[in-house]
C-alpha cells in the first residue's frame, strides 16, 4: 500500500487539478485569445517559415539536453540572446504593422475615449466625393493610371513628405490633369486629407502579400501596402484595363463602379461623424456625472 502511495505521489500528483475560480479562468481566456491571434498572425506573415525552423532548432535542443550534448548546449545558451535581437531586427516590419493594427482597434478607443476629432472639420462634403468619383471614372475612360489616397484616422504625414506640396481644393479637373501622361505630377500616389489634395508624386508601400493576383502591377500592389499599415482607402485606375479597385484594411476589391465607390467614401464620412458623436455623448455624461456629484 505505501509502494501505490508512493508512486502516486511521485508520478502523478501532477494530474490533479487545482482549484480554479472566476479570475483564474477569465485570465485563461485571456491568455488563450491572445495565443490564438498572434498564431494567426504569424501564419500570415513571413514569420511562418522562421517558427518551423526554431520548431526544429528546438526538437534538436531537446535532443541534445536529453542525451547530454554539453558543447551543443553550450553553444545554444551563448548564441540565444543574440538570436533573439536578430529576430527583432529581420520582422520588425512585421511588428510594427501588428502594433498598429492594435491600435486601431475599436475596443480600445472605446475603452479609452481619446477626443482626437475634436474641433475636425467634416470629412469629405458632397461636393468632394462627387469631383473623386467624376475624376476617376474618366481618367478610367480613358485608360489613364490613377492612385489617390484617402486619409483616415491614421495620418499619411510619413508619406506626404515623399512627394510634392500642393494643399489645393479637390476638383475632377485638378485629380485629371495630375495623372495626365508626362506631366511632372503623374508618377506616385495622390494624398487626400479631408477636402484637400494634400500631396502628389508621394511614394507608398508595396504588399508582400502572396495571395494577390500576378495580373495586378506596382500601383495596384502600393495601393494594397498603405492600406496595410494605415486605415485609409485607396483608389487605383489601371493604365492597362481602365478598370477601377478600392483598397481598404489590406484588402483589394475590384471593378468596381460608381455607386458602389461613392457609398464606401459615404461611409468613411459616416464612420467620423458617429465617433463624433459617441465622443459627445460620452462628455456630456461625464459632465453631468460631475455636476450630480457636486
Amino acid at each position: 500500500m505505501e509502494t501505490i502511495k508512493s508512486f502516486v505521489d511521485d508520478y502523478l500528483i501532477w494530474m490533479t487539478i487545482p482549484k480554479l475560480n472566476i479570475i483564474d479562468l477569465v485570465e485563461i481566456l485571456i491568455i488563450a485569445f491572445a495565443i490564438y491571434h498572434i498564431i494567426v498572425w504569424i501564419k500570415n506573415t513571413r514569420a511562418w517559415m522562421l517558427l518551423k525552423g526554431l520548431g526544429v532548432l528546438m526538437a534538436f535542443w531537446l535532443v541534445a539536453a536529453v542525451l547530454r550534448m554539453d558543447v551543443i548546449l553550450w553553444i545554444f545558451e551563448r548564441t540565444i540572446t543574440f538570436g533573439i535581437t536578430a529576430l527583432l531586427v529581420v520582422f520588425q516590419p512585421e511588428i510594427r504593422k501588428a502594433l498598429e493594427q492594435l491600435g486601431r482597434k475599436d475596443l480600445f478607443r472605446s475603452m479609452i475615449p481619446f477626443d482626437d476629432t475634436k474641433d475636425r472639420p467634416e470629412r469629405f462634403s458632397s461636393r468632394t466625393i462627387n469631383e473623386l468619383v467624376k475624376a476617376t471614372y474618366e481618367l478610367a475612360r480613358n485608360k489613364t493610371g490613377a492612385l489617390i489616397v484617402l486619409e483616415q484616422d491614421v495620418p499619411l504625414n510619413e508619406y506626404e513628405r515623399t512627394g510634392i506640396v500642393l494643399d489645393s481644393v479637390i476638383s475632377s479637373q485638378l485629380l485629371i490633369n495630375i495623372f495626365e501622361h508626362n506631366t511632372p505630377l503623374h508618377d506616385g500616389a495622390v494624398i487626400i486629407r479631408e477636402d484637400r489634395i494634400v500631396a502628389a508624386t508621394c511614394y507608398l508601400p508595396l504588399s508582400d502579400n502572396m495571395e494577390l493576383s500576378k495580373e495586378l502591377g506596382t500601383r495596384h500592389r502600393a495601393g494594397v501596402g498603405i492600406s496595410e499599415v494605415t486605415d485609409s482607402l485607396t483608389i487605383v485606375v489601371s493604365e492597362e484595363t481602365g478598370s477601377v479597385s478600392i483598397a481598404l484594411e489590406g484588402e483589394i476589391i475590384r471593378n468596381v463602379d460608381g455607386e458602389y465607390l461613392k457609398s464606401k467614401i459615404g461611409q468613411i464620412k459616416k464612420n467620423q461623424t458617429t465617433k463624433k458623436r459617441k465622443i459627445t455623448l460620452w462628455r456630456g455624461r461625464r459632465e453631468h456625472e460631475t455636476k450630480n456629484a457636486k
